[in-house]
């Protein structure tokens, strides 16, 4: 049987951070460790919150910044605060395909608004406000986007600001997860960039992703202080505080930062440039948005479908006779995207290069 590669995983091949390990080390010196509150330290709230932003974006403090035991917890723990029955959750897709199952266990209903990769996924002012409902109780979205690697800008989230603004009842909830993955200039934008006077903007982070603590299980959340402290008293009620030791490692790479992430970028360079030549050298895969930021790729690959079948079943098939040959990618399904397939490029670059020698053998018989 032939050994997989996998370009599947959520997760990079990146080392854990000198920072984090000193501080992580440190803090288990303490005898016993430090019981902290639920909703975090507040050295690590303070610094989360003292990011920095433009001088008119909402202003923040450690009251509105929740720890949680990784980045799923901040998300459910935000939906189940807000969502109320017969709420709706609003979905551009494609999207991770993870959301749906924290809506529907939160006790909202998931809808989707599909986007086009034809048009760059844009998302215009016109096609939300139609899309919005008085039962839309949270626009849901990931910027930068998993799994195109789309980021939305200034002027594209102001549009959808302008829209929400005639919604009263709606919540933003920005899922940012991979906001310091980027290969432009340009930082992405943060929802917390802009004002909120009504209260009503959300914001999910955490460590895994940008800032390499794979498997340390830290995530956090940003929400008006009344929201944070609902998600507090939730977490109390449910679970405990994360651990001191992780917060302290935390804590270090948030200081930190710049550096963790300019060297987990610098690394992935060269395999995002080894994937994207590769896609483009496919005579019938169109890579319809290059991607800016994340780690991933997502190539159209719908004419290696097999035609006169529904796509969602031809989709899953071509998954299949991947992972037979010896890769595994994430079903572009999964995401609303039946054809298209989710790449990581988080991976050594010899494994990346047979993987990628292997994908081309099977396209090549199906293309």
């Amino acid at each position: 049987m032939t050994d997989s590669v996998s370009l599947a995983s959520g997760y990079g091949n990146f080392a854990v951070p000198p920072e984090a390990a000193a501080a992580a080390a440190h803090a288990l010196q303490s005898s016993p460790l430090a019981v902290l509150p639920a909703a975090g330290s507040e050295a690590l709230r303070a610094a989360l919150a003292g990011r920095a932003r433009p001088a008119d974006a909402a202003p923040l403090g450690s009251t509105n910044v929740v720890i949680t035991p990784g980045a799923k917890a901040a998300l459910f723990a935000l939906l189940k605060t807000v969502l109320r029955p017969g709420d709706e959750v609003l979905l551009p897709t494609p999207n991770w395909f993870g959301f749906e199952e924290l809506v529907v266990r939160a006790g909202g209903t998931l809808r989707t608004l599909p986007l086009h990769p034809d048009d760059g996924y844009a998302l215009p002012e016109e096609q939300l406000r139609t899309a919005l409902t008085e039962r839309t109780r949270v626009l849901l979205f990931s910027n930068p986007n998993n799994p195109t690697g789309r980021r939305y800008g200034r002027a594209e989230l102001a549009g959808w600001l302008r829209v929400a603004a005639d919604f009263p009842n709606l919540y933003l909830l920005s899922d940012e997860i991979y906001d310091l993955i980027y290969f432009d200039a340009e930082p992405p934008v943060s929802l917390l960039d802009f004002p909120d006077p009504r209260g009503r903007h959300l914001v999910v982070n955490g460590f895994s992703k940008s800032l390499a603590l794979i498997g340390w299980g830290v995530g956090y959340l940003v929400a008006p202080a009344p929201v944070a402290a609902a998600c507090a008293a939730y977490q109390h009620a449910t679970g405990a505080a994360v651990p001191a030791p992780l917060q302290a490692a935390a804590l270090a790479v948030t200081g930190a930062a710049t550096d963790v992430a300019g060297r987990l970028v610098a690394q992935l360079r060269p395999t995002r440039a080894y994937l994207l030549d590769f896609l483009a050298s496919l005579p019938t895969s169109a890579l319809l948005v290059a991607p800016t930021s994340t780690y991933y790729a997502f190539p159209d690959l719908r004419a290696y479908l097999r035609p006169g079948q529904p796509a969602v079943q031809s989709s899953a098939e071509l998954v299949a006779r991947l992972r037979t040959a010896g890769v595994d990618v994430v079903d572009g399904a999964g995401c609303q995207a039946p054809g298209f397939a989710r790449l990581s490029y988080a991976v050594p670059e010899a494994d990346l290069a047979l993987a990628c020698e292997r994908m081309a053998g099977v396209l090549e018989v199906l293309g």
